[in-house]
Parts: structure tokens; C-alpha cells; sequence
């Protein structure tokens, strides 16, 4: 595993002998030198740094300083901080602790000391980033549902009250599509629910294929998709609704699977509109519009205002 040491001291001669006692050890794949505060922090900001050795006195920009830039940051906050300083006062080390530091060491430094502190703070290191990545998957998992990989219901609910609060603050468009497969459970039936899963799958890959990169697409249960569109005027979320609902119409299956012909009923709904001051109201306008798809024979758009697209 590469591990990056940034050394920050003023003295070429401390910056080296730390470099050669850190390659002794193999605790570094690569060690990075900076000769004051202001050049180690430029160099934090433009590579991966595992752990900093930072002098606490130095021109231009001190250790202390150095530290408080460090901790300000977020993307550079959990990097630990050991300070090195020739002053071995109590009150000093008090300090730096109190700034964020992570450890304290007291020039001239013993070998097996520096060893030893460099070795704990590494391993520290490395448990958080692993903690972190398993949060980071936890949560990527519990906002996702698993057949399709699509986002799942909960996200959703997240996702649209945070559009929808934005919309409604910034006064742009929201727009919602609901997206419902037709005759579903005739597939269901003849081909059972092996067979539907693989054309769930499908209809999702081909759904999200025909979106935006900033759109949400979503599984809303069962045979049921939903998109937030962002920023979505009327004519644009009939647009977007309208390509998806042509694309599935024109996938097909393989094998056992290829008299399959999907089709997408889809409801739209638009924020602002009359009626819709919740995002209850929202979903609720999208799902009637959905009703008056599947209404109306299918494999067609419907939304208010919007009036109605039908296949050809």
C-alpha cells in the first residue's frame, strides 16, 4: 500500500535525516518536503498525504499556523499532524494538542521514538479511512435497490424534499416522472418471477440510459420507476418522458424472452404548479397523471397542462 510522509522544517539537514529514518523503517513509499508552513500546505492541497511532520517554529507561515489552515478544511482534516519543536515546554505542547495536533515530539528526537509514534499514527490512519469507506458503502447500499441499482424509495423521499425545497425557494421548475411498466404481471406470469426480474433490470438500464446526469432515477416498488428532473420546464420533462417511453418500446430480450414488446406509461408532474404545495401533492399529481396514462390504453405520457403523447 503507497504511503505519502509530507516533512515541514525549515532545516534541510532535520528534513533529511527524517527522510533517511523513515526509508530505514519502509514507512514511506514516498516522503515530500516543504520548507515552512505555506509550501506544506500547498502541498497537501495537490497530493494525497497520509501524515504530516510539521517544525512548529518557521518563517512565512509557523506550525501553529500551518495546523489551524489544516483543520479548517474538511477535505484535510482527518490527515494526522505530529509537530516537532526544540522547545520542550509544557505549555507549548498544550497548545498544539488543543489546535488539532495529533502528537508532540521534542527536537533532538530519538530514532525509536519517532519510529514508533510515525508507526501508531499510520495505523490510525488507515482504520479510519477503512471505517469511512464501509460508512461511505453502507450508506451507498441502503440507498439503493439491489435488483436494478437504481436508487431505492428512501433516497427518493430524501432527494425530493431537498429538490423540492430548493425549487420552491429558488423559484425554478421541478419536474417528476412516474413510470410504470404495462401488463408487468402478464410477464410475470408467463415467464415467472426470474423472468421478470431479468426484464425489471432491463427496463431500469434502459430507463436511466435515457436520462440526464443530473437526473434521479429511482425504483419505486414493484414494477414502478421514478425520475426527478432538476431544473425542468414542462415542455423539457415531456421531452425526457417521451424519449425513455420510445427507447423501452424499442429494447429487446433475448432468448425464451424474445416476443417481449415493453411499454412505459409515464405521468408527469411540474413544480410550480396549482395544488402542489407539498411534496404529498407532487406525487400525488405525478400518480394521477399515471392513472390517466394507463386510462387512456397505455404506452403513453400524461401530465397536466402538458396534454397527452401517445406511440404512434
Amino acid at each position: 500500500m503507497e504511503t505519502n510522509i509530507l516533512i515541514i522544517d525549515d532545516s534541510e539537514t532535520i528534513r533529511r535525516e527524517i527522510v533517511q529514518i523513515l526509508k530505514a523503517h519502509s514507512l514511506s513509499t514516498f516522503c515530500h518536503e516543504a520548507g515552512d508552513g505555506l509550501e506544506g500546505l500547498k502541498l497537501l492541497l495537490g497530493i494525497k498525504i497520509d501524515l504530516v511532520l510539521c517544525d512548529v517554529e518557521m518563517p512565512r507561515m509557523d506550525g501553529f499556523r500551518f495546523l489551524s489552515m489544516v483543520r479548517a478544511r474538511n477535505e484535510l482534516r482527518d490527515i494526522p499532524v505530529i509537530l516537532l519543536t526544540g522547545k520542550d515546554d509544557r505549555g507549548s505542547k498544550i497548545s498544539g494538542l488543543e489546535q488539532g495536533a495529533n502528537d508532540y515530539i521534542t527536537k533532538p528526537f530519538d530514532d525509536g521514538e519517532l519510529v514508533a509514534r510515525v508507526k501508531v499514527h499510520l495505523k490510525i490512519k488507515r482504520l479510519q479511512d477503512q471505517l469511512r469507506k464501509a460508512n461511505e458503502l453502507l450508506t451507498e447500499v441502503s440507498h439503493t435497490d439491489h435488483l436494478t441499482g437504481l436508487y431505492n424509495r428512501r433516497y427518493l423521499m430524501d432527494v425530493l424534499e431537498r429538490e423540492f425545497s430548493r425549487a420552491r425557494r429558488n423559484g425554478g421548475f421541478l419536474s417528476l416522472l412516474i413510470i410504470d411498466i404495462d401488463r408487468f404481471k402478464d410477464i410475470n406470469d408467463r415467464y415467472g418471477h426470474q423472468g421478470g426480474d431479468l426484464v425489471l433490470a432491463e427496463a431500469a438500464s434502459v430507463f436511466r440510459d435515457q436520462l440526464r446526469s443530473y437526473d434521479i432515477a429511482v425504483r419505486f416498488g414493484g414494477d414502478e420507476f421514478v425520475a426527478v428532473l432538476p431544473g425542468t420546464a414542462p415542455s423539457e420533462a415531456m421531452s425526457v418522458a417521451e424519449r425513455v417511453r420510445k427507447a423501452i418500446e424499442e429494447s429487446r430480450f433475448p432468448g425464451d424472452m424474445t416476443q417481449i414488446r415493453l411499454t412505459f406509461s409515464i405521468g408527469v408532474a411540474v413544480h410550480p404548479a396549482d395544488g402542489i404545495e407539498t411534496v404529498a401533492d407532487f406525487i400525488r399529481e405525478a400518480d394521477c397523471s399515471l392513472y390517466r396514462a394507463k386510462g387512456q390504453g397505455r404506452n403513453r405520457i400524461e401530465g397536466p397542462f402538458l396534454g397527452a403523447m401517445a406511440s404512434a
